[in-house]
């Protein structure tokens, strides 16, 4: 392997890694760490929180039924120590949002409860994979790298991957193609303003754009694709609106990611990650295709886009980039 190939690649750490910390038990913390269980990358799964009732019950719940998963142990407490060693650390603790908050609001309360957790984590786990699911969470994946110094690979934002399987699931209810079999990607904020990048977009390897008439009979034209692209965005406003969470997907999604990390698996994902350079975006967290394996966020991948996507991704950066000068980041 050439240097320049080397550096692309980030070595391989050595010895099989054993242990998720999840940050935070309310509905999308026990989500993760139930289907982390479910799917035994690690060998021990530990869950955070400060309310110590609720997480030790939390991690018992799951425990009891541990003889049913690949998993060792599932454990839960109030003491931050119960983080160290951990090989990947799964931050979904975050302020609530209140009625009548802005965005914005939200945002700050989410910083300062960073500023507070972030550090005493660092401190316990300084070798982990920091991975935030915490919304907003591309503006809270670029503090924590400020926060911790951090280099890049190793702190980065579960992105826009639930955004990209709801992609390809609502594709796939056009088609009847399984969804391992589409491939096509949200990129920018995990938002209102992510980007579905259809130019790149193929069912198999048939590009979206030659595939054909839908089941109904319609086709994939500029018109379909807005509106898969809408109601993609609105889809967790849907499942908040009628049952005040999303957490199951989200927790598939999270723990589909930390299999990636924990197994090596060098996975193209569209997480979170500090971008430099990509497409004309610098200094901003948001979503973009992405290699993933032992090390954290590696190589970002620079999918053919039209001049509408990239505009799109640029405005995408801009209002991201504007949210965190404006909480001093």
């Amino acid at each position: 392997m050439t240097a320049q190939m080397k550096s692309l690649y980030p070595a391989k750490s050595a010895g099989r890694p054993s242990k998720i910390a999840i940050i935070g038990a309310g509905a999308v913390g026990t989500a993760v760490a139930y289907a982390c269980a479910m799917r035994g990358d690690a060998r021990t799964i530990v869950l955070h929180d400060i309310n110590k009732a609720k997480v030790e019950a939390e991690a018992l719940d799951i425990a009891h039924g541990i003889q049913f998963t690949p998993s060792g142990s599932v454990e839960g407490s109030d003491d931050v120590e119960i983080v160290r060693g951990s090989d990947l650390v799964i931050v979904t603790a975050g302020a609530k949002q209140k009625p009548g908050q802005s965005r914005l609001e939200l945002a700050e309360s989410t910083v300062g409860l960073m500023k507070m957790i972030v550090p005493r984590l660092q401190q316990v786990a300084p070798d982990a994979v920091f991975m935030f699911i915490t919304n907003p969470v591309d503006v809270v994946t670029y503090v924590a790298l400020k926060i911790t110094g951090l280099p890049r690979s190793q702190v980065f934002g579960s992105g826009t991957v639930l955004d990209t399987s709801r992609l390809r699931y609502l594709v796939s209810q056009y088609t009847g193609v399984a969804t391992q079999n589409i491939h096509a990607y949200i990129a920018g904020e995990h938002g209102d303003s992510e980007v579905a990048l259809w130019s790149c977009a193929e069912i198999g390897n048939v590009p979206l754009e030659q595939w054909g008439p839908t089941l109904d009979g319609n086709h994939f034209d500029a018109a379909l694709r807005a509106s898969i692209a809408e109601e993609v965005v609105q889809s967790a406003y849907k499942i908040i609106d009628g049952k005040g969470a999303t957490n199951y997907a989200i927790g598939l999604a999270a723990a589909n990611i930390a299999a990636a990390v924990l197994r090596d698996e060098n996975r193209v994902l569209t997480i979170s990650t500090l971008l430099e350079d990509w497409e004309g975006i610098s200094d901003v967290c948001m979503a973009a295709p992405t290699i993933v394996g032992r090390a954290g966020a590696g190589r970002v991948l620079h999918p053919p886009l039209t001049l509408s996507e990239r505009e799109g991704l640029t405005a995408s950066a801009t209002r991201l980039r504007q949210v965190a000068r404006d909480l001093g980041f």
